[in-house]
């Protein structure tokens, strides 16, 4: 700006507009411009003068190593800043939410595994006859458990791999498609970018059946612990 009694004042010009570029970040669309060099020198007063060089990289996971190896070569005053650490907010917001995500499908997971226990323990008291006659025909404890347990572990399966493929799929689509927009003023992005990674999908699906396992537990210990000739019994 310049310098006035006030204080300082913003230098201003009218440009002519030849196109608009999306970045895909609000934040850089409303931020940058592109314009000629010569022009902006000119304009902010510093013929033949940078403020600095933006490189690009073939691996943008080593930008960190490189910007330190650049900023340890050249020294004081000058410095060097990788993506990741201008964006150091967003990385540690993105962090931060997909852990409270996956907190949130566990709870939904739990849910859902108390209703598979709800599920085994009518079908035990609905097979309860059935269960007397198993175990007086010769069947030990352990087989009827692990009966309770494969139900269990059926259903939760089933469960699994339908939630998996039906997030897989809403994941390609919204990839292919983008039919979610974001306000880019509040989220600084305007599209949803998904990025599928097999071991989220392996740790939701081990965690899912890991619960349902435990699920399967007591309904299964209760029906091992029957007595045979009471079960029969049982109306």
């Amino acid at each position: 700006g310049t310098a006035t009694p006030l204080g300082f004042v913003p230098r201003t010009r009218y440009f002519r507009v030849h196109g608009i570029f999306d970045a895909g970040m609000y934040e850089y669309n409303a931020t940058f411009i592109y314009a000629g060099l010569g022009t902006l020198q000119q304009f902010l007063g510093m013929p033949g003068q940078i403020t600095g060089y933006e490189l690009r990289v073939h691996d943008i996971y080593a930008a960190t190593r490189i910007a330190r190896r650049i900023t340890d070569e050249l020294g004081f005053p000058y410095r060097a800043t990788d993506w990741v650490a201008q964006n150091r907010n967003l990385f540690a917001a993105l962090r931060l939410e997909k852990v409270v995500t996956f907190i949130v499908l566990v709870l939904i997971v739990l849910v859902a595994a108390f209703n598979i226990i709800g599920m085994l323990t009518m079908i035990v008291l609905r097979k309860t006859r059935e269960i007397g006659i198993l175990k007086t025909i010769g069947a030990r404890p352990a087989g009827v458990t692990r009966i309770f347990v494969l139900a269990g572990l059926l259903m939760g399966g089933i469960g699994t791999a339908l939630g998996a493929g039906f997030g897989a799929l809403v994941s390609i689509l919204l990839n292919r498609y983008n039919f979610v927009s974001l306000p880019g003023d509040v989220y600084f992005i305007q599209k949803l970018p998904v990025q599928m990674q097999a071991m989220d999908f392996i740790i939701v699906c081990a965690s899912a059946l890991v619960i349902t396992l435990a699920a399967t537990i007591y309904p299964a210990l209760h029906a091992a612990k029957m007595d045979p000739v009471e079960a029969i019994r049982h109306e």
